[in-house]
């Protein structure tokens, strides 16, 4: 035994509250021994009630200490001096970090060492053992928060009359095995730190606020409350065609529908940040944080193929019969619009996905013959495909000229004369422009 503490050994007169500490640390850590009747200058004391001591530590770990860490403990005693004391070996345990019951899973609940001595962990290192026990991804990591409460998700069950117990919550993975809250857990409770914004603008562009709204608690009450706004402002228009009068509504309820849902079930919640909705006069935009998952293209998405990031969460609103199979919503946005000109546009990023929804009425409101909103993207018969950064950059200049030459494109883009003439060839086979004139004089107006 070594005479001095150190990162795997520590010394206690006698059973303390702070040996949960310890031991916590030690399995969060590398393992170490804690040695009951040691003086912390190396001395053997000797423990009195041997029995009676170990059993009192073997019942504080197992009550105190979450997830459960006993088949990484030892209870021994060793002959020191001439005098008994207690040895209890900690191995490092398989499910970091082990914190205290009492205390959650936060820097005043998880103990590490440092050195010779248990000191708390920082969020940082508690999120890297999290990781590295749980994988990376989000909705089967445990949740930091483990004090959570489900009114709005025992409500949306009951209704479903669908049971929501304990057995259920393990079974779509809300808790581990062992109780323990995961993240999704937490999105679905009402103590869900992810929210919804909505915003409603004046005319095309993000310049007048007219409405603006955010949604929190959990992602079932948010897909309500904002469902509920942006049918608010899905207006019905009527048309008379001969005896009969039709009403249209802006958009349709299914693409609304869908949309709301692919926002909030199949962005990625790692990174912190709100979903984002935005309603314009011709249009509504959902930006969710997360490109595409890996090896998935928008062309896959067109076809209906579905590779779910939150694989957890989809299921549970599969239950609650929100989304039918995978893969269905995309092509159901679409097939909402029918033939008509305007459909919805899908664009992604490495960081984020777009869904625009164009109002189906704007022509009556705005005597349009074209939408001018985001330009690209899939879904927009003008437009095929997205626009690349220089192909945006261009068409941007039209806010403040009508007409623009080459050379405009040159000064903006910073390119060359042969660069350019390339963008401008693709915007005009894309039909967003048209050329004036020929040779030197050619000019570019919108198409």
């Amino acid at each position: 035994m070594d005479k001095f503490e150190s990162a795997i050994t520590e010394f206690k007169r006698e059973y303390t509250e702070d040996l949960k500490k310890t031991i916590a640390a030690f399995a969060n850590t590398k393992g170490g021994t804690l040695y009951i009747g040691i003086a912390d200058d190396g001395t053997a004391l000797g423990v009195d009630k041997i029995d009676d001591t170990i059993l009192r530590v073997s019942n504080a770990v197992r009550i105190a200490i979450k997830p459960d860490v006993s088949l990484f403990v030892d209870y021994g005693t060793e002959i020191m001096e001439g005098t008994t004391v207690i040895k209890v070996t900690v191995q490092k345990g398989t499910a970091s970090p082990y914190y205290l019951a009492g205390k959650g899973i936060r820097p005043e609940g998880v103990y590490v060492r440092q050195g010779a001595s248990t000191v708390p962990a920082s969020e940082a290192a508690i999120l890297k053992m999290i990781r590295e026990t749980d994988g990376e991804k989000y909705e089967e990591i445990r949740s930091l928060n483990q004090d959570l409460t489900f009114a709005e998700a025992e409500r949306f069950f009951r209704e479903k009359d669908l049971p929501f117990g304990l057995n259920q919550q393990k079974t779509l993975r809300l808790q581990t095995p062992e109780g323990i809250y995961t993240n999704l857990g937490l999105l679905l409770s009402d103590q869900s730190v992810q929210t919804v914004k909505l915003a409603v603008f004046e005319g095309l562009e993000k310049e007048i606020f007219k409405d603006r709204r955010e949604f929190s608690g959990s992602l079932l009450k948010q897909l309500k409350d904002a469902y509920t706004f942006l049918d608010m402002y899905n207006h019905t228009h009527a048309e008379v065609k001969g005896l009969y009068r039709i009403d249209a509504r802006d958009y349709p309820e299914d693409a609304l529908r869908e949309a709301l849902l692919n926002a909030l079930v199949h962005r990625d919640y790692g990174f912190s940040g709100s979903t984002l909705i935005s309603i314009f006069d011709d249009r509504i935009e959902f930006v969710s944080i997360g490109g595409l998952p890996k090896s998935i293209s928008l062309d896959d998405i067109m076809l209906g193929i579905s590779v779910p990031r939150n694989e957890n969460l989809a299921n549970v609103f599969y239950r609650l019969s929100l989304i039918e199979a995978y893969g269905t919503g995309i092509p159901r946005i679409l097939r909402s619009y029918g033939d008509g000109f305007r459909k919805p546009v899908l664009q992604a990023t490495n960081n984020a996905f777009k869904i625009t929804l164009p109002n189906r009425n704007v022509s009556a409101l705005m005597a349009a013959e074209k939408p001018p909103y985001p330009y690209g993207g899939y879904g927009n018969k003008t437009a095929p495909a997205p626009l690349n950064e220089n192909e945006a950059k261009t068409i941007a200049l039209f806010k403040n000229q009508p007409v623009i030459i080459r050379k405009d494109v040159e000064a903006a883009l910073e390119v060359s004369q042969a660069m350019a003439v390339r963008v401008l060839r693709g915007l005009a086979d894309k039909g967003l422009i048209r050329s004036i004139g020929g040779g030197k004089k050619t000019r570019y107006e919108r198409g």
